[in-house]
């Protein structure tokens, strides 16, 4: 499981300082791999498609040793313990942030169809419920990390990123279930993603794009990250005039009507097709799904004019 430097540190019973050390020797011999995460740094071994040989000789190694020799085997049973400490107080600091929004999450369910509803019909639009897989997925905006559970069966790995610290440890909590290396969470904004240009087969904005005070700019980006014929599927309100949304949820637009969507879709590279509507509740909740079609041009952004 991916590790904080200090939860490491909290493991191994060593100092902070000399478990970074260690991990710095481990990053540069390619044995594993640091991510920085606000002020926290994150690690994680090498795996997949990345390991080699070595990885492979490493991993006989250990497990020789753990059958073999009875101390080494009390020593990693006890990190093991250590380890399952970590999870649970993981698993309470999620339950804490999650009670210290539950009044805001809750006025705004309360307006709309059911998530269990929501998730089924994306399931079934993307082809997921009938067996398809959804290759490589990026979910922008992953929030507590309920969409990458919902998909990690069906993908065959999945990047999760938020800008919010503190919801990517409540996501992290929420996926530490999931085999090592199926989902990778990454604190990051979804104007300027960071990742290469044709990384993704499928890519989620999940109740996220009305956050956007420029939608051009996110479609923008999610296009680039996008491969060729790869699909984007958003979730997210018609358009309404629940102004509370604004005020109190931070919501900059109040949801897409389907000129303005399809108009975003096309300009970003994708080609719309029809959406779902699920009028539940007092807001509509919208599927729309486009597959990437070319080359993605730069996002048509008014910009004010100056005076002669």
């Amino acid at each position: 499981m991916e590790l904080a430097v200090g939860e490491l540190a909290q493991v191994l019973g060593q100092s902070q300082p000399r478990v970074s050390r260690h991990v710095g020797i481990l990053c540069d011999a390619g044995i594993a791999e640091r991510r920085r995460e606000g002020s926290w740094v994150f690690l994680r071994r090498v795996g997949g498609e990345d390991a080699g040989p070595v990885h492979a000789a490493l991993e006989r190694l250990l497990a020789t040793a753990e059958t073999e020799n009875e101390e080494f085997a009390r020593i990693c049973a006890d990190d093991r313990r250590k380890l399952a400490a970590i999870r649970q107080a993981r698993d309470a600091s999620a339950e804490e942030y999650f009670a210290a929004h539950a009044n805001e999450w809750d006025e705004l369910r309360a307006l709309h169809t059911p998530e269990a509803e929501v998730e089924e019909k994306l399931l079934e639009a993307l082809g997921a419920a009938q067996g398809a897989s959804l290759g490589a997925v990026l979910d922008i905006g992953t929030g507590t990390g309920r969409m990458a559970e919902l998909f990690a069966p069906h993908a065959e790995r999945i990047m999760a990123l938020d800008k919010n610290v503190e919801m990517l440890r409540a996501a992290r909590a929420k996926l530490q279930h999931l085999p090592a290396g199926k989902v990778d969470l990454v604190q990051g904004d979804f104007g300027d993603l960071p990742f290469a240009a044709a990384s993704f087969d499928t890519v989620f904005l999940h109740q996220v794009l009305h956050f956007a005070q420029e939608p051009a700019v996110p479609l923008a980006e999610a296009a680039r990250v996008t491969k060729a014929g790869g699909r984007i599927a958003i979730v997210d309100f018609a358009s309404h005039d629940r102004e509370i949304l604004r005020d109190r949820h931070q919501h900059a637009r109040l949801g897409f009507s389907e000129e303005q969507m399809h108009a975003h879709l096309r300009n970003a590279g994708f080609e719309p097709t029809a959406s779902q509507s699920l009028d539940g509740g007092e807001l509509v909740v919208k599927i729309w799904i486009g597959t990437r079609k070319g080359a993605v041009s730069a996002p048509s952004i008014d910009t004010p004019r100056k005076e002669a």
